[in-house]
């Protein structure tokens, strides 16, 4: 008793609370800063043999996550459709797998401020991808663990139409929903009703306590049975953050009650988060672990105040739970939905009193199945129409100065009431206003592979200009070959202009009509405000046709034929010459002075163009070119080079690309110049005012 009493002195007492806090900073930082982690394979292995941890079919694409030496990321491509059928019927968690392929290492991100896949699969103890191609089951002895989780798996997916829901709200995993619908939830901030957390075990907690008190289970008995249901449940879900919270939370909070330890809630979770982070401290880099934690425990310190009738109650729980993760949302995702508040009052209570529960008996009765997909198709036709109503406000970037005053400005809140709410807003409002006091003009080269995309942005922000989209050539797929989830090279440049503090495009400027400079431009304008587009000279071919139907639809205007371009103080210049037969030498070359420095687009444009051009405009003493056709030798000759005397030579272009671009011959034409390759420096930006300019590169390899 007397040691009871002196640990519940110790967990309560402010100087534990302090000393623990400074302890897990430096413990997570000496842990993922400090101390690198390698792998135990040298890279150039052709075949590894490993037990499969998780995998994901998606069209003709597999993902296996696979137990070897170390934890391994395997990607292979089926052939055919019978291959992935038989794959699919024999794969299994647990199998034991051989590979033939190759490791390749991992890139960081090369557009500042987007996903870092590296960093992600790092913090997952993951430092290579393998390309399989070859793999063969060796065996399928799997353990008992293995087929518990295999059974719940084929039982999902034996559900013909709800299966994405059921293998989310039960199984934890959300990547089989629709990805228009999914993103419309992402819209509408209400995903985290799709991963298992505190709303889904409480629910899980109250059915079986419930239930076992029917039939009079003792309460000491009743403890025991839902405390190894949760172990379990952690167990089939994977351990997810969310869930270990939420299960760890209700057994530590079961043993305070036991022990009469009376300990504050508060002080529960507190503790909680320090156990975790001792035994992992790459949880402080997963999203679900700080919303979980940052949400629980914004709604245990306001739980006093989240009294009233059942939706005055959940207002003030979403409104909590909103201002808790916004700093979150904002450092990963740079923009937050107004009406993500009022999107919770409504989606919440169809999810929790109608949907998950009535999942959980379709999973037990299969008959309700159609019940259940007729209450999941309502909250898709719900969710997509408020998406298209959501006001979204983008943020630039924020820093530790902008987190640390937001969550002071929270605790005067707690402090002194909702009224310093408007603190808040101020301090969001500054950080809006920041980029409009940036007196440079910057230009950014983007990193989009084997393709062309420059964004100009002008002092304080006045006018942003892209130049061409970037895109990939996509070939026709049969129906068993395609995917769920289709990466959009654009998503990460839309991506990287909101974390700019960039909302609008005001001119979205096509070089000419090839894919690989303007294959994105379709899902630029349908998901991000764009004023104006400019089309080359020449005919109209399908791709442009297409983007033009686009174009009608929002009420868009485009123009062709442009001589030149107004920004206020500065003005952009099109270098016309005759119209050609071919896209390529019709494509916009564009010249702009920013503050005495000459920059050059060329686009896609030829030799033939190149002698046009400098017969009529006589362009000399360019400081930035962005190097024509991706290097090739069919642009760049050595008259026009030597014609334009550049400084720096920027060339746009994929790694280990098909064509062989940059040649050799260009880079020969090119070599009294300053080269910078997207290939290797990643994107490039040159920022320029009256004092002079700075180059920054942001390599993959870094």
């Amino acid at each position: 008793m007397l040691c009871l009493i002196k640990l519940k002195n110790l967990l309560q007492s402010k100087k534990f609370i302090i000393i623990s806090l400074i302890f897990i900073i430096f413990y997570v930082f000496l842990f993922t800063n400090i101390i690198k982690y390698h792998s135990k394979y040298k890279g150039n292995e052709t075949n590894i043999t490993g037990k499969v941890l998780d995998y994901k079919i998606d069209g003709d694409k597999l993902n296996i996550e696979v137990k070897a030496k170390e934890k391994v990321q395997v990607v292979y491509y089926f052939e055919t459709e019978e291959e992935k059928e038989t794959i699919s019927n024999k794969l299994k968690i647990g199998s034991i797998i051989f590979l033939e392929g190759s490791f390749s290492s991992l890139s960081n991100n090369t557009i500042p401020n987007t996903f870092n896949y590296k960093k992600y699969l790092y913090n997952r103890k993951i430092f290579y991808l393998f390309n399989a191609t070859y793999l063969k089951i060796k065996n399928n002895n799997i353990n008992f663990s293995s087929k518990i989780k295999n059974a719940f798996l084929e039982k999902a997916n034996s559900y013909s139409l709800t299966s994405p829901y059921i293998q989310a709200f039960i199984l934890g995993d959300k990547n089989y929903i629709d990805s228009d619908i999914y993103k419309s939830f992402q819209t509408n901030g209400v995903t985290h009703l799709f991963a298992v957390s505190g709303m889904h075990i409480s629910f899980l907690v109250l059915a079986i306590n419930t239930l076992l008190k029917k039939i009079k289970i003792k309460e000491s008995k009743i403890n025991i049975i839902i405390i190894l249901f949760l172990l379990f449940y952690m167990f089939l879900i994977g351990f997810t953050a969310s869930v270990v919270r939420a299960s760890l939370l209700y057994i530590f909070l079961l043993f305070n009650k036991k022990l009469n330890l009376r300990l504050p809630t508060i002080n529960v979770l507190y503790i909680l988060f320090i156990i975790l982070l001792l035994i992992n401290p790459f949880y402080i880099y997963d999203l679900g672990f700080i919303y979980s934690f940052l949400t629980s425990f914004g709604l245990i310190l306001f739980s006093k105040k989240l009294t009233g009738n059942y939706f005055l109650s959940l207002l003030k729980v979403s409104f909590i739970a909103f201002i808790f993760s916004l700093p979150v949302t904002l450092y990963n995702f740079y923009e937050f939905n107004l009406l993500t508040i009022l999107n919770n009052i409504i989606i919440v209570p169809l999810v929790s009193i109608l949907l998950f529960p009535l999942t959980l008996f379709t999973f037990l009765l299969p008959f309700l199945e159609v019940l259940l997909n007729i209450g999941f198709k309502f909250l898709e036709v719900i969710s997509v129409f408020m998406s298209k109503l959501s006001i979204n406000v983008v943020v630039p970037k924020i820093n530790i100065v902008f987190i640390v005053i937001y969550y002071l400005i929270i605790l005067l809140i707690y402090k002194r009431g909702f009224k310093y709410s408007l603190c808040l807003f101020l301090l969001i409002l500054s950080f809006k206003l920041i980029p409009y006091l940036d007196n440079y003009n910057h230009v950014y080269y983007l990193d989009v592979g084997q393709g062309d995309s420059a964004v100009l942005v002008t002092k304080n922000k006045r006018k942003v200009i892209m130049i061409d989209t970037g895109g990939k050539i996509e070939y026709d797929k049969e129906a068993w070959q395609k995917r769920n989830s289709n990466f959009k090279i654009s998503s990460n440049t839309l991506s990287f202009l909101k974390s700019l503090g960039i909302s609008k495009i005001d001119v979205l400027l096509t070089s000419h009509g090839d894919m690989d400079h303007i294959g994105e431009a379709i899902n630029i304008v349908e998901n991000f405000k764009v004023k104006e587009v400019i089309l080359n000279v020449g005919d109209i071919n399908e791709l442009e046709a297409s983007l033009i139907n686009v174009l009608n639809e929002k009420h868009i205007k485009y123009y062709q034929n442009m001589k030149e371009l107004d920004l206020n103080e500065y003005k952009m210049f099109f270098l016309q010459s005759k119209v050609f037969s071919d896209e390529n030498n019709n494509s916009n070359v564009n010249y702009i002075t920013l503050d005495n420095y000459k920059f050059l687009f060329m686009g896609d444009a030829g030799t033939n163009k190149e002698e046009e051009i400098i017969a009529k405009y006589k362009l000399k003493d360019i400081d930035f070119l962005k190097v024509g056709h991706h290097g090739s030798d069919t642009s760049s000759s050595k008259y026009f080079i030597n014609s334009i005397n550049n400084k720096y030579s920027i060339i746009s272009v994929g790694k280990n690309n098909r064509y062989g671009h940059p040649k050799e011959e260009v880079l020969n034409t090119l070599k009294n110049t300053k080269i910078y390759r997207t290939d290797i420096n990643g994107t490039i930006e040159v920022k320029v005012n009256e004092k002079g300019y700075k180059i920054k590169t942001y390599a993959p390899l870094n």
